[in-house]
């Protein structure tokens, strides 16, 4: 280098000036790559800026109708769930009042089977209560029957006779019980 600037001070030239030809040379150059770059690099960046761009704008685009569709399908389905739990809430209610009516049906139908079992158990009650007294009819009779003929000294065994006998000794009794009774 230093020879460069001792050589070029030698020709008659300032070593801070350039050189006209190597300016020219460096400006023809530059020349030539800025038409390269401006003909052919610029475009292709504006053509990929531009694609890019578009894709943007159109997935900004295609995002914003996935969000509308997004949008309506929630409130859709968010109607859906509202009459869901309506129709759960109908349901649950029917299936109170059925119930409930299905209780009122078993009570009542326990309270039927239950009277009838109580007419039941009163009729056989009855029914052997009245086998009772003319079963105690006949033995008080015959009791009685045995128990006069032993005080009497005779035999009572005449049927017409005892049975007057026992049926008007039963009627005292039963009236001293309605007597005490009142």
């Amino acid at each position: 280098m230093n020879q460069l600037i001792i050589s070029a001070a030698v020709e008659g030239q300032s070593p801070l000036l350039p050189n006209p030809w190597e300016m020219g040379v460096v400006f023809a150059g530059f020349a030539v790559l800025m038409f390269i770059v401006v003909k052919y690099v610029v475009p292709m960046f504006e053509k990929t800026f531009a694609e890019r761009a578009e894709a943007i704008e159109g997935g900004i685009a295609k995002a914003e109708k996935a969000q509308a569709e997004a949008s309506a399908a929630l409130e859709e389905y968010k109607q859906q769930l509202t009459d869901a739990r309506a129709e759960a809430n109908r349901i649950r209610e029917e299936a109170r009042a059925e119930g409930a009516q299905i209780l009122a049906d078993l009570k009542e139908k326990a309270a039927a089977e239950s009277a009838r079992i109580t007419a039941q158990a009163h009729a056989a009650i009855q029914s052997e209560r009245q086998a009772a007294v003319v079963s105690l009819r006949s033995e008080v009779g015959t009791l009685a029957t045995t128990l006069a003929g032993r005080i009497v000294g005779e035999s009572l065994e005449d049927d017409q006779r005892s049975a007057r006998v026992v049926d008007r000794f039963l009627a005292d009794l039963e009236n001293q019980n309605a007597g005490a009774a009142k």
